[in-house]
């Protein structure tokens, strides 16, 4: 695993060099006087102590504070009665990251469950992420709607009554293979099939859960090669995995051209709006994929929603982060608003209820956070992306970061040793930057500058950046899982700043709840972004590519303009994005 370790800046580097040796006694010591020493030495201890002697002092060694070329497990305290009572041996008991309220027992219940968004019905070691990720951050910002939680627990039913391996799901399958529709079913299904990186399939993941929620539908993921074992499972005594042997599973038929498609359907009038459900073909395919930076799939229309409400299968392939146009389909208006009065929370709720990392990715995460985070006072994430279509050269791209951290006060000001005041309250805190980035440049630069400079706060600033692979894999089950845990890192962090266009940056931040800063792209025709970047007005993610809205009129229409809950996006400027005032 090529993973760049960073030395913690409080510790010694060279440990040795700090023991001293013990003096030396010399001339002759009488054996009375020895012998009247040690009993006078033993009477005070007991008269100090009351006879009974505690643990021992934790390790202050070098080996015990800095971290090494493997990652430490959390750190545990051996805590000894200052009393001197009792004669039980000394309990071990974890200590919390300084900067994560280690919660009292009257709230764990609710912290576990984030005030009922999750599932109790869960054995938590199976998944240790699910009830203990949500600690390492702060509280989130968006209160929870009671509506939303029996949205939830309604779906988490119909799951486990219509998914694999249940009479209903046999039955549909057959129905599938016969190539027929069925006139009225309980059991409708939604497929999602996987298109371009992590952070993309994790937008789209939440987006067709959430067309789930709304359309008494299903949901499967189609889980390949380089998406085993990243995610637990979601529902209780259920699987959301799409089982082997789906008698539509061929992805090379999955494309904007497919006969298969609600649009060439519609278009070749194969379907109709009045078309009865038993008529209808046995799947419809919705392609909700970028394609000339629009959706390629005008579904977003009442008319088009009850027509596809019809099928008993659908299949949906996309890349974008779609929910903010289900909030334009009028028909869903009032049924999203009970759920997410705040339209900013979506995402925020969304993924922190689907996205659980496994034990083994949940491992590498816990671990470096423990070794290398938890004790900053302040943690601040920078994200950096380079795009194929629009490369920039690393210099301006690390000009353009080191102005934004500038401008925002991101982190603090370089200043001479003179100019340090000793006395400020800030000296000797800590400030932990994590760098996720494919490249080591921005990591070699930035810890230069605080490795050779001192701060004018007398604040430490401490760079870690956990992998850079150069190039991403898409198609890479272990780069997958380095992704992840970064994400999930970046999340904890309280500051972030990232790249625009970056569905990476969207899903960390979300999860975070942090309105992040955003670095800017330049030009199509320039290198340099003159701004260097802008502060988000929302923490949901942006969708990219926007549908005509106008639905049968195909007039294209500013929603933005129009509607008070969306927004062009700050780094996609036709973009858009649901926000609170």
């Amino acid at each position: 695993m090529d993973v760049k370790w960073a030395r913690s800046p409080r510790s010694s580097a060279d440990g040795d060099d700090d023991k001293r040796r013990a003096p030396r006694w010399g001339g002759a010591v009488r054996p009375s006087m020895v012998l009247v020493g040690f009993l006078f030495t033993l009477s005070l201890l007991v008269l100090v102590f009351g006879g009974r002697w505690g643990g021992s002092l934790p390790s202050t060694s070098p080996s015990s504070s800095s971290p090494s070329s493997t990652t430490p497990e959390t750190t545990v305290r051996h805590v000894v009665d200052g009393t001197g009572a009792g004669t039980a041996p000394p309990q071990k008991t974890t200590i919390p990251p300084k900067n994560v309220t280690a919660p009292s027992a009257k709230t764990l219940s609710q912290d576990r469950l984030l005030g009922g968004l999750l599932s109790a019905a869960f054995d938590e070691s199976t998944c240790q992420s699910r009830y203990k990720s949500s600690l390492y951050r702060k509280p989130s910002p968006f209160p929870l709607s009671p509506y939303l939680v029996k949205k939830l627990r309604k779906y988490e039913a119909r799951h486990k009554k219509c998914g694999p391996g249940t009479k209903s799901y046999r039955k549909a399958i057959e129905q599938l293979q016969a190539g027929r529709n069925v006139d009225s079913s309980e059991c409708k299904y939604v497929v999602w099939f996987p298109c371009n990186g992590l952070g993309n399939r994790m937008l789209t993941i939440t987006s067709t859960f959430l067309y789930a929620l709304l359309s008494g539908r299903v949901m499967l993921v189609n889980v390949h090669q380089e998406q085993e074992g990243l995610f637990c499972e979601p529902f209780p005594g259920t699987s959301w995995v799409l089982p082997a042997g789906f008698p539509e599973g061929n992805p090379g038929k999955l494309h904007f051209d497919a006969p298969e498609s609600y649009v060439n359907m519609l278009k070749h009038n194969v379907i109709r709006g009045d078309t009865p459900a038993a008529a209808l073909p046995p799947y419809v395919y919705l392609h909700v994929e970028q394609s000339r930076l629009r959706l390629s799939d005008n579904i977003f229309c009442d008319d088009d929603q009850a027509t596809l409400g019809k099928f008993t299968w659908m299949i949906l392939k996309s890349d974008s982060y779609f929910a903010p146009a289900l909030f334009l389909t009028p028909m869903y208006e009032k049924e999203l608003a009970r759920m997410f009065p705040q339209r900013e929370s979506t995402f925020h709720h969304l993924g922190r209820y689907l996205f659980h990392p496994t034990n083994k990715v949940w491992g590498i995460v816990r671990r470096y956070y423990e070794a290398y985070l938890a004790r900053a006072d302040e943690k601040i994430g920078f994200q950096i992306r380079i795009f194929p279509e629009k490369p920039i050269k690393f210099e301006n791209m690390y000009d353009q970061l080191t102005r934004c951290i500038r401008e925002q006060r991101l982190l603090p000001e370089l200043g001479e040793p003179a100019l340090v005041n000793a006395t400020d309250n800030n000296d000797g805190k800590v400030k932990a930057v994590l760098i996720a980035s494919l490249y080591p440049g921005y990591y070699d630069g930035i810890r230069g500058l605080y490795y050779e400079n001192p701060t004018r706060t007398g604040e430490v600033v401490a760079v870690y950046q956990p992998s850079h692979e150069e190039k991403q894999e898409y198609t890479s089950n272990q780069h997958n899982q380095k992704a992840l845990a970064e994400i999930y890192l970046l999340s904890y962090c309280d500051k972030i700043a990232m790249t625009a266009w970056s569905t990476f940056g969207y899903v960390a931040y979300g999860f975070a709840g942090v309105k992040p800063w955003i670095l800017l792209r330049p030009a199509w025709d320039k290198e340099v972004s003159p701004v260097a970047c802008v502060r988000s007005t929302s923490v949901e993610p942006c969708l990219h590519s926007p549908p005509i809205l106008s639905c049968r009129a195909k007039r294209d229409v500013d929603v933005a303009a129009v509607k008070p809950y969306v927004r062009h996006c700050e780094d996609v400027s036709f973009g858009l994005k649901l926000f609170d005032n």
